[in-house]
C-alpha cells in the first residue's frame, strides 16, 4: 500500500496530520496523538489550566 493511501489523523496538539503505521494496527481506533512528545504535552498541558 502506498504512502498516499493511508489513513490519517489530525493531531490535536500539533494540528499536524499523520498517517497510519504498522505499529498501531491493532490499536488505530484509539491513537490521538503524533508522538508521544504531543501525548506528554497535551497531559502537561491539562494540569497547568486553572
Amino acid at each position: 500500500m502506498k504512502k498516499e493511501h493511508l489513513p490519517t489523523k489530525i493531531c490535536p496538539v500539533c494540528n499536524r496530520p499523520f498517517a497510519w503505521r504498522k505499529k498501531w494496527e491493532k490499536n488505530w481506533e484509539n491513537v490521538k496523538y503524533c508522538s508521544k512528545r504531543c501525548a506528554s504535552s497535551k497531559q502537561k498541558n491539562t494540569n497547568d489550566r486553572p
